[in-house]
C-alpha cells in the first residue's frame, strides 16, 4: 500500500472544477473522491526520488461543499481514521456570491506540538482552528501566500541536527539547505503541522516565492549575483530552490487548462523519472529569466488576482535596474487592461447591473511579495541607494552604496525608481475613467509589520480606491529595533530626513505621493478582504496567546475600503 507522505493540498478551484496536490511514498495512482460524486485521478510523477500528483477533480457543482477523501491504488489514506478535525471538503464559488481572500507572508515552521514557541502564535495554525471549530462558519474563499512559505537560510534547530547528520556543516552553505532533498525536509517541516495540514487541505490557496524560499535577499544587485554565482554552491541551491518550489508551490497555481498546455508538466509526467526535464527547466530560468514565467493570474467573480514575480524578473544592469524584465511588464498590463477597451458584458454599468461601461472585473488585486509603498524615510534611503550604486556620486558612494544595499536589505519597489514609477501610473490607468474597478489593492508581506497606505496622484485622482495592504509575519519573530524602525520610518521627523537624503542622491521626486491610514501593527497576523460587488472590507487579526495554552485570532482593524458614494 502507498503512503500519503504530504498533502493532501486543495490548490485551484473554480465552479466546476479543482486541483488536489499529493506526495505519496511511492509510485501509485492517486484518486480524489467526493460525496456528491465528482471525482479524478492521476498517475504519480518522480522528482528526485519523490512521487507527487496533482489531480484533476471534475464534475463539481458551483456554489455547493462537497466533503472528499483521497485513495491512493484504491485504498483511503485521507482523512486519518483518527483525524480531530472535521471533513476536508472542496467548496466551488458562485460568481455572484463574491469572495472572501485572506493572504500573509513570511512563515518559520511552527515547533512540534509541546515545544515552546519562540516566536509565538502561529497565525495559520490559529486559522485553522478556529475554523475546524465552526466548520459551518465564515472561511476563506482561498488563501493568498505571498511569499517565504519555508525559509531556506534560517533553519529549525530539529532540521540543522538532520543537515549535520548527513553532511558537514563547516563548509558552505553551512546551516542552510544546501539540494533538492534538503528542501523537501522544509516542506515536510512546513506542511506537516496538523493544523496546516488540515487547513491546506481545506481551504484553497495560491503562492508565489520571495527571497527566503531561496536566500535572502535573492537578486538584490547584479554584484551581488556575481559573488554568488562565484562560489561552488550557489548553482546546486538555486536550481534545487527553483525545482521544488516548482513542484511544491507553482503546479497547484495554475489551471487545469493552463496544466493541460504546460510542455514541463507534460515531460515529467510521461518519463519514469522527471527529474532531468525539471533541471533543464530551472538551469534555463537561471540563466534566460525572461523565457519563464512565474507570474499567474486568478479571477474570482469579479475580482482578479495578479500574483506577480518580484525576485526572478528582475533586470539587474546597474544602468537598466528593473524590478520586472520587458516581458513580465508587459504581461502584467496585458493582464490589468484585459477587457476594459471593449467594457463588460452587455448591459452592466459602472454603477451597478444596470448600468453602462462597467468593466471586466469590480476588484483588482496585485500580489507582489515586496511592498510598493513603504515608510517614507525607508523608500527614499532606497532611492538614494540606488542613485549611489548608480554612479551618481562617484565610484567611491557608488562601492559605498552597494555596500549599504545588502548590509540593509535595500531591495523593494523603491529600489528600483523606474519601475516604482511605472507601477503608480499603470496603477492610476487601471483604476480611473470607463470600466475603473472599484478598488485596485496592492498586497504584500516581507517586511515583518502590517499597513494600509493610501496613494494620491498630483493633478488627478483616480476613481478606484486605491490601497497598499500589507501583511506579515504569519510566523515569525518580530524583534524590537523592527517595531521601532518602522514606527519611527512612518514618522514626520523620519519623513524629513528621508527628503534630505534623498536631495544628496539628486532622486527626483516620486510619481506618487502616500499616506499611512492605518497601522503600523506588529505580530503573527493575517489580512481578509471581504469583496461583494463593488463593496470591499478588510479586516486584519493577530494571533493571540491564551491563558489555556490555545491561541485566539484577535481582531485589530476591520473597515470599510471601498470609497463612499
Amino acid at each position: 500500500m502507498a503512503d500519503l507522505r504530504l498533502g493532501p493540498l486543495l490548490r485551484y478551484t473554480d465552479g466546476a472544477c479543482a486541483t488536489v496536490w499529493v506526495e505519496t511514498a511511492r509510485p501509485c495512482t492517486a484518486e480524489v473522491r467526493c460525496a456528491d460524486g465528482a471525482r479524478g485521478t492521476a498517475r504519480t510523477f518522480q522528482i528526485a526520488g519523490h512521487h507527487y500528483a496533482l489531480v484533476p477533480v471534475s464534475g463539481l457543482t458551483p456554489g455547493t461543499t462537497t466533503e472528499y477523501e483521497v485513495l491512493l491504488d484504491g485504498a483511503s489514506v485521507w482523512p486519518p481514521p483518527d483525524s480531530p478535525f472535521p471533513p476536508s471538503v472542496i467548496a466551488t464559488p458562485a460568481d455572484e456570491d463574491g469572495v472572501r481572500i485572506a493572504f500573509g507572508s513570511c512563515r518559520w515552521a511552527a515547533p512540534p506540538a509541546g515545544g515552546k514557541d519562540p516566536v509565538g502564535p502561529d497565525a495559520l495554525d490559529t486559522l485553522s482552528a478556529r475554523i475546524a471549530g465552526a466548520p459551518e462558519g465564515a472561511r476563506p474563499d482561498v488563501l493568498l501566500l505571498l511569499g517565504d512559505q519555508v525559509y531556506a537560510d534560517e533553519v529549525s534547530d530539529a532540521t540543522r541536527r538532520w543537515l549535520a547528520g548527513r553532511r558537514d556543516l563547516d563548509r558552505p552553505p553551512g546551516d542552510q539547505v544546501a539540494d533538492y532533498e534538503e528542501y523537501t525536509r522544509l516542506y515536510d517541516e512546513s506542511w506537516l503541522d496538523p493544523e496546516v495540514r488540515w487547513l491546506l487541505s481545506t481551504v484553497p490557496s495560491c503562492m508565489i516565492f520571495d527571497d527566503h524560499d531561496v536566500i535572502d535577499d535573492w537578486n538584490t544587485s547584479a554584484a551581488w549575483l556575481a559573488d554568488m554565482r562565484a562560489t561552488d554552491w550557489w548553482q546546486e541551491r538555486l536550481l534545487s530552490g527553483l525545482m521544488s518550489y516548482w513542484v511544491y508551490q507553482q503546479l497547484g497555481n495554475l489551471s487545469p487548462d493552463e496544466l493541460a498546455a504546460d510542455p514541463l508538466y507534460a515531460a515529467v509526467r510521461e518519463t519514469p523519472d522527471g527529474t532531468a526535464a525539471l533541471r533543464a527547466f530551472a538551469t534555463r530560468a537561471d540563466t534566460d529569466p525572461d523565457s519563464v514565467r512565474w507570474s499567474y493570474r486568478r479571477d474570482f467573480g469579479r475580482t482578479r488576482v495578479l500574483m506577480v514575480d518580484s525576485r526572478a524578473a528582475r533586470v539587474l544592469e546597474e544602468d537598466d535596474r528593473s524590478m520586472l524584465n520587458p516581458g513580465e511588464a508587459a504581461w502584467l498590463r496585458e493582464q490589468i487592461m484585459e477587457g476594459r477597451d471593449e467594457g463588460g458584458p452587455e448591459g452592466q454599468g459602472d454603477g451597478g447591473p444596470e448600468g453602462e461601461g462597467r468593466g471586466p472585473y469590480d476588484h483588482l488585486l496585485i500580489g507582489t511579495s515586496l511592498p510598493w509603498l513603504l515608510p517614507h524615510l525607508v523608500h527614499d534611503v532606497e532611492a538614494w541607494n540606488a542613485a549611489m550604486c548608480g554612479g551618481e556620486r562617484g565610484e567611491r558612494w557608488a562601492r559605498r552604496g552597494e555596500r549599504i544595499r545588502r548590509g540593509a536589505d535595500l531591495e523593494h519597489w523603491s529600489a528600483f525608481p523606474a519601475s516604482f514609477g511605472a507601477l503608480a501610473e499603470l496603477i492610476a490607468e487601471a483604476g480611473t475613467g470607463a470600466g475603473a474597478p472599484a478598488t485596485v489593492s496592492v498586497l504584500s508581506g516581507d517586511v515583518h509589520h502590517a499597513y494600509v497606505a493610501e496613494p494620491s496622484w498630483p493633478g488627478r485622482v483616480p476613481d478606484a480606491r486605491v490601497a497598499q495592504l500589507t501583511c506579515s509575519p504569519v510566523h515569525n519573530s518580530v524583534p524590537l529595533s523592527i517595531r521601532l524602525g518602522f514606527r519611527f520610518g512612518w514618522s514626520a521627523p523620519a519623513r524629513a530626513l528621508g527628503r534630505r537624503i534623498a536631495r544628496h542622491g539628486r532622486c527626483a521626486p516620486p510619481a506618487v505621493s502616500w499616506r499611512r491610514i492605518g497601522g503600523p501593527w506588529f505580530g503573527n497576523q493575517i489580512m481578509t478582504l471581504t469583496l461583494r460587488g463593488r463593496s470591499a472590507r478588510l479586516r486584519l487579526e493577530q494571533a493571540r496567546a491564551k491563558r489555556d495554552g490555545t491561541s485566539a485570532l484577535r481582531v485589530i482593524t476591520d473597515r470599510e475600503l471601498t470609497r463612499p458614494t
